[in-house]
């Protein structure tokens, strides 16, 4: 018999899949500790003109498929009006299925609109136009839409040199949501970039202090991160290709850093020794603050240099890199935990053919404080999708604690991508219920939903402590 698409139990393929999600996944609350959303937008709970707005605009993943299905730029990040863009999405989504898109697509339609007919070119007009009316309601403002999905937590990413203004704002409101800022320092730890000098000269503008020693930057950024703090952030975020076993001394480093203010080339291994020590120092700083810090590794960014100069950063032209990851990432843990130094932290990768890696290699530096002290995070950007997702869940099993696992994050910058969280969910639970149809597992409803249950959300709850 064949099942219907997207219907209740979507992606649940046994009865104990279906109880262990209904019954202890389907209504948990969310706390996304990690994604791209534009703080200025949650704090004065903006409303949107038109679905192609809160569903289109920055999303790398639809322009990606849009080019790929022959669409002309012009409808993707050009200027061709919001239903013309919208129809042309429209017109893409059919050649979607089978990627992750498809889903999502439908789930989000689903969930927030109410909407069950798929979307092609015959019924874009109805579902834009319907979309577009539900978005005029207060329900459907960027908090309304939040509420929707139960967010209680959103962690955004956010520059150092940032002012954290509505951060700000938002701190003094009695909503059930609460936003913190995510301490972001890429632009300084990788000083090859080209707008490095642009940005230490706005840190310098900032602080009122010229920054000319790799002591000078280390204070600057940890007043920074104290400020970071006072609004609640309690998160720092890197994505970085790899990190790297070198050795470092300071008479090194601020000749590297005063060679990059002469705008002098930087060498390969001298860009390593500086985002190697300037890691190490920063990492000092958020054990002091008790924070976590979060490793996003293995992306080949902007690729598509035609593309960088028409549109920008970010538009959907970067990859998977295969960058070596093993020993730098041995080496930058291990000479943390020897000086007892080392934070909760939070390994990604990009590359599957690391899942193995990663997952030992976060193993090897739990050291009893907590549970979970070091996770191996949840599949990210090319690998959040069910095949990525299984094999992550499978080897987390294999070579760690799923137990301990604190689940899944957005990453997105849109607004309706938090069904992303119950595709996490419904993988989940089908997982484990498949192992105890098959006599894998035991047939222990309770305690396989309280594990549920913590991973999905208490898990996080209890590791952040938010």
């Amino acid at each position: 018999m064949i099942k219907p698409f997207l219907n209740d139990n979507f992606l649940l393929q046994n009865s104990t899949a279906e109880k262990l999600y209904h019954d202890f996944a389907k209504d948990l609350p969310i706390i996304d500790y990690h994604n791209h959303l534009p703080p200025d937008e949650i704090a004065q709970d903006k409303s949107f003109a038109s679905i192609t707005e809160v569903w289109l605009k920055g999303d790398h993943y639809k322009w990606r498929a849009m080019r790929s299905n022959g669409v002309p730029e012009k409808y993707i990040t050009g200027d061709a009006n919001d239903k013309e863009q919208f129809l042309k999405w429209a017109e893409t989504v059919p050649y979607t299925m089978r990627n992750p898109l498809y889903h999502w697509t439908h789930l989000e339609l689903q969930r927030y609109f109410g909407i069950k007919k798929l979307l092609d070119g015959s019924t874009a007009n109805e579902i834009y136009n319907q979309c577009n009316e539900a978005l005029k309601t207060p329900e459907f403002s960027v908090k309304g839409l939040l509420q929707k999905m139960k967010v209680e937590v959103v962690c955004t990413t956010d520059h150092p040199t940032d002012s954290l203004e509505f951060h700000k704002k938002e701190k003094g409101t009695v909503d059930d949501l609460k936003m913190l800022p995510t301490f972001r320092p890429d632009k300084f730890v990788v000083i090859d970039q080209a707008d490095f000098l642009e940005y230490l000269e706005k840190l310098e503008g900032i602080l009122g202090q010229d920054i000319s020693t790799f002591d000078d930057l280390v204070s600057a950024l940890e007043k920074r991160i104290e400020f970071f703090h006072s609004l609640g952030c309690q998160l720092a975020d890197h994505g970085l290709s790899q990190l790297f076993d070198v050795k470092f001394n300071r008479k090194n480093l601020d000749w590297i850093l005063q060679k990059r203010k002469s705008q002098k080339k930087i060498k390969r291994k001298e860009a390593a020794i500086f985002q190697t020590a300037l890691l190490h120092e920063l990492a000092k700083i958020y054990h002091e603050k008790k924070w976590t810090m979060q490793f996003h590794l293995g992306a080949i960014r902007n690729n598509n240099s035609r593309l960088l100069k028409l549109v920008g950063a970010d538009v959907g032209a970067d990859s998977i890199g295969d960058f070596s990851q093993a020993k730098g990432l041995s080496a930058f843990l291990n000479r943390l935990d020897a000086e007892g130094k080392l934070a909760k932290t939070i390994l990604y990768n990009l590359n599957p053919r690391d899942n193995e890696l990663f997952a030992t290699m976060m193993g090897n530096f739990n050291d009893g404080s907590s549970a979970g002290k070091i996770q191996w995070g949840s599949a990210w950007w090319f690998l959040d999708q069910k095949d990525g997702m299984e094999k992550q869940i499978n080897t987390l099993s294999n070579m760690g604690l799923l137990s301990q696992f604190i689940g899944m994050l957005t990453d997105s910058r849109s607004f309706l991508s938090f069904p992303r969280h119950e595709y996490f969910r419904r993988i989940l639970c089908n997982l484990i219920g498949k192992d105890v149809e098959n006599g894998e597992l035991p047939n222990d409803i309770n305690w396989l939903g309280k594990t549920v249950e913590n991973i999905c959300y208490k898990n996080a709850k209890q590791y952040f402590n938010f």
